[in-house]
């Protein structure tokens, strides 16, 4: 029956192995030349092992009447022997290096002493071969499917780094020439053709084109750049040549700090990978003993005690058994597996998370604190509403983007944006600025006034009050009160939605930070449904205000805070997790941040606190499950009821199964149209 079923799975390893090999084949690509090898080695493996099952022993004896005694035995050694090398060889010279530099107690040389133990055993019996070679064959299965494991929640993380740009095109005596990036100084002008990589932060001053950011945010749609906008580097320009004049020099620019920031993150650790380092150094030592100690203490207590036959061939089989079962394979991989593919799943959507400890605090995460402008505002003051306009909407715009056109002011900016056509400075003339008031000027041979309700009063012109939060500009034409215009800084378009998607992820409280002036900030909180607001802080009132929740909040519970500014760093470094926006965001906030958003868009964080949250969850089923599985079938060798075949499922089969369990963190859980409507329908119902 056992060698029935071991044929089976021969063949299915031969099958499976033939399937992958093909489909290398076919695509020319999808593994590594060393995992192309080795899965050759294993099919090689398989099909001897396979083989040698249909030739009996018997039929090898028959060899000894035809050469001499003995003959047949070796040459059935020698054939099992080479197999046994095929696919183990590697594993055997990790064991001797480990041995060599002190590292003893690895899996490798777990699996070369059960291996190399059972292998003798049967020399010294002439017994089956098969055991030591079927553990070494399932074991390499094992250890592919790991490799290959990593390699795919590696494949996020590797198409971020591809983003390093390798040359800059700088253009001299009207021929392009590539430079390394590290030598093109800030305020040079750089020329990024079609399909190539923007190598520095900088502004386009000439040039239209559409820019691929996927491999920044995670967002698949084309954004489109023209002369005075600001781009990142690490975008693809997709559709024509753009020139560049940069404002960083390469180590400053973005996709450096994000190659940076990558290239570190597995250097911090969550407590989970912690434990699990500690507890094999201290696991693997102690389950070699405890085998050996199973190989010679009921023997001798056998013998000197209770004068039975020692039994050396069924203790010592025991304790190679207890060996194989003992490899802490799926703990000492899932474990670190999983945390790498939760920040390559996260990656994926744009959030960066610096290491795996930032991680497992996110997923503990129960109040959110939020900075407002340039968080859950743009940051950028434009046109939102013309109230009372006696004339067209656009012709007013246009009259006070003309009367405004020699100021350099914000609110002047605004009001050229919202025309959006070129300024002709020939219809405009007498232009006055009335200080603290705004400006008066003729256009078009009319009297243009645009300003405060001091300037309409100044030139007595009945005006309507404004009860919009937010710069209200007053229009006169020829005396006669025109409208005003209402200028705010713009709520972000996922800002409300963000703060939904929290609640719904569990997060128990939101807060706003803001320096901006309390009737601002009241109306920015109730739009977007924020729980609480402070308003009118410095730098230093944000820390204390930080320090004061982080005091009240339940023990277990985490505060993360979200900003952008300078002014925010202090207080991303302070709270037990700070999350930066990363597109437009400051060098300080970014450099003090644990986590940051590569598209500025809020509604990450919700799916950051989920795909930490899965990954958390991945990481405790591994656990108990390795450890109880394993624990068991300890047990079971001990007393002699596990065989070898049952080590063989206790560590190979776990591993695979807590290798496959942990590359499910890989493929984030996005928010189900059920889930938010069920959410939706008990906020109606309360």
């Amino acid at each position: 029956m056992q060698e029935i079923v071991v044929s089976v799975l021969l063949a299915a390893v031969i099958i499976m192995a033939a399937m992958v090999l093909d489909i290398i084949g076919r695509r020319k690509k999808g593994l590594t030349k060393k995992q192309s090898v080795m899965m050759r080695r294993i099919l090689l493996t398989a099909v001897i092992l396979f083989v040698l099952q249909f030739i009996s022993a018997e039929r090898f004896t028959v060899l000894d009447n035809y050469l001499f005694p003995s003959a047949g035995r070796w040459l059935r050694l020698a054939c099992y022997l080479a197999d046994y090398l095929i696919i183990g060889y590697d594993i055997l010279k990790k064991a001797a290096k480990g041995i060599q530099n002190r590292r003893v107690f690895d899996e490798s040389f777990l699996m070369t002493v059960a291996t190399v133990g059972a292998m003798a055993l049967a020399i010294y019996e002439n017994g089956e071969y098969l055991e030591a070679i079927a553990v070494m064959l399932f074991y390499q299965i094992g250890e592919w499917f790991q490799s290959y494991a990593v390699g795919k929640s590696r494949r996020n993380i590797s198409e971020l780094m591809d983003i390093r740009p390798d040359y800059a095109n700088v253009e001299s005596d009207g021929k392009l020439e590539q430079v390394d990036p590290d030598e093109v100084e800030i305020g040079s002008v750089i020329v990024v053709q079609p399909g190539e990589k923007v190598p520095i932060d900088g502004i386009v001053v000439e040039g239209v084109s559409s820019l691929n950011t996927s491999a920044l945010t995670g967002e698949s749609l084309p954004r489109e750049v023209g002369v005075g906008d600001e781009v990142i580097s690490g975008c693809i320009s997709m559709t024509s040549v753009l020139k560049i004049q940069t404002t960083k020099e390469f180590g400053e620019s973005t996709v450096s700090k994000i190659l940076d920031l990558v290239e570190n993150a597995s250097s911090r650790k969550s407590k989970s990978e912690d434990f699990i380092s500690k507890f094999a150094k201290v696991y693997t030592p102690a389950v070699c003993y405890a085998a050996l100690a199973l190989a010679f203490l009921p023997p001798l207590v056998r013998m000197f005690f209770l004068g039975m036959a020692a039994d050396w061939g069924v203790w010592i089989y025991r304790a190679l058994t207890f060996l194989v079962i003992s490899c802490p394979c799926a703990l000492v991989i899932s474990i670190p597996l999983s945390f790498f593919a939760g920040i390559g799943g996260a990656s994926r959507e744009g959030v960066l998370v610096k290491g795996s400890n930032y991680l497992e605090i996110l997923s503990k995460t129960k109040c959110v604190v939020f900075d407002k402008t340039g968080t859950m505002t743009k940051g950028v003051f434009e046109v939102n509403a013309i109230h009372h306009s006696s004339i067209d909407d656009e012709k007013l715009i246009e009259y006070a983007a003309l009367a405004e056109s020699a100021s350099s002011h914000p609110i002047s900016k605004s009001l050229q944006r919202a025309y959006g056509k070129e300024i002709d400075r020939s219809r405009v003339s007498n232009i006055q600025e009335i200080s603290g008031n705004g400006v008066t000027a003729t256009v078009d041979g009319m009297e243009i006034a645009a300003g405060n309700d001091k300037l309409m009063k100044h030139l007595n012109i009945p005006y309507h009050d404004c009860h919009h939060v937010g710069t209200i500009i007053h229009m006169g034409i020829n005396g006669e009160y025109a409208g005003h215009i209402v200028i705010s800084d713009i709520i972000k378009p996922h800002a409300k939605e963000a703060i939904a998607a929290l609640k719904r992820a569990g997060v128990g409280k939101t807060i706003m930070l803001t320096g901006d002036a309390k009737k601002v900030a009241d109306q920015v909180a109730a739009d977007l449904a924020i729980d609480e607001v402070y308003s009118e802080l410095l730098p230093a009132d944000k820390v204390e205000k930080v320090e004061a929740l982080l005091q009240t909040k339940p023990p277990k519970a985490k505060l993360a805070f979200v900003g952008d500014g300078i002014n925010d760093a202090p207080v991303l470094s302070r709270a037990d997790i700070g999350i930066a926006m990363g597109a437009m965001g400051s060098d300080a906030a970014i450099e003090a941040a644990d986590i940051v958003l590569m598209d500025d868009d809020p509604l990450k964080i919700a799916q950051a606190i989920r795909i930490s949250r899965k990954c958390l969850r991945i990481v405790y089923q591994n656990i108990v499950f390795a450890l109880a599985v394993k624990f068991a079938c300890l047990a079971l060798g001990a007393v002699g009821i596990a065989n070898m075949y049952l080590a063989i499922f206790a560590d190979v089969g776990v591993m695979v199964l807590a290798v496959l369990n942990a590359i499910r963190c890989l493929f984030t859980d996005r928010e189900s149209t059920f889930g938010k409507n069920q959410a939706n329908n008990v906020g109606t119902q309360k």
